[in-house]
């Protein structure tokens, strides 16, 4: 049996299409399917000014249309294109939007916009298994989507520290919830890094003051030290893309769109 894991696509349809995907059995996707340049630019833009001690630059409604549209299209076309190869396992990342999340966007905006998650979870051979355990054909998957973890408030330190310190907590701890009814699985499928494994910041585009921090999780970190999975793919910190070690588990960030292949017997 033939695994292609692929890390964040970030709308890249050409690089996508280089995949050999035709002889796998089973596709999963790491996140960050879609193309987010102009939801990055704009949060970038407002990190770089709260910290400067200016006012958030607001964004009119059709601009935010026109970022979320960016993303929601391109990633549709992605997931249609490898669907047609193998069923394609997906874990949302930050890219993402949850059908709750979106409705209270276009509340926001005023402006009626299109689900991604019911939409994807109506396509062929297609499955979203945010926060769920799956077995195919024997083999055990455990599929984590982003989530903030109390150690990246620790370490990135945001501006409005206590609040996010607070949400942190309670998606930390329901992290910690489903990585425990896992237990002991041969796959991982994540968002982020473990913390200190291919996680290091240097992404010039990114705000000064995070360069050089690590922004994976220790709460993926601890899993992996306590129940060994033969494998964790990975992405979100595309800089960082490549392979390490801990004991026995292999760890692929696998960057914008890289893949790996494996086979298991």
């Amino acid at each position: 049996m033939k695994i292609l894991a692929i890390g964040d696509p970030h709308g890249s349809l050409d690089k996508i299409k280089k995949i050999p995907a035709k002889k796998a059995d089973l596709i999963l996707l790491t996140g960050d399917i879609g193309k987010a340049d102009l939801m990055r630019r704009m949060a970038f833009e407002n990190i770089e000014r709260r910290k400067k001690g200016m006012p958030e630059k607001e964004y009119s409604h059709l601009q935010q249309k026109k970022a979320f549209l960016q993303a929601y299209n391109s990633s549709v076309r992605i997931v249609k294109h490898l669907s047609k190869f193998a069923p394609v396992y997906i874990v949302f990342g930050n890219v993402e939007t949850s059908n709750s999340e979106t409705k209270k966007l276009s509340k926001k905006i005023k402006i009626r916009l299109p689900m991604l998650e019911k939409n994807l979870k109506k396509m062929k051979n297609v499955s979203i298994i945010n926060n769920k355990f799956i077995n195919f054909s024997g083999l055990r998957i455990g599929g984590l989507k982003y989530f903030i973890d109390t150690s990246w408030v620790k370490e990135f330190k945001p501006e409005d520290l206590e609040e996010r310190m607070k949400d942190a907590r309670k998606e930390t701890k329901e992290a910690k919830r489903v990585l425990n009814r896992f237990g002991k699985i041969d796959i991982l499928l994540c968002h982020q890094p473990p913390y200190g494994i291919l996680d290091k910041v240097t992404f010039k585009g990114a705000p000064k003051h995070w360069q050089g921090k690590h922004a994976g999780s220790k709460v993926i970190l601890d899993y992996i030290k306590r129940q060994q999975p033969a494998y964790v793919f990975c992405g979100h910190i595309h800089e960082q893309a490549g392979r390490d070690r801990i004991s026995v588990t292999e760890v692929y960030n696998l960057g914008v769109a890289g893949y790996k292949v494996i086979t298991i017997n």
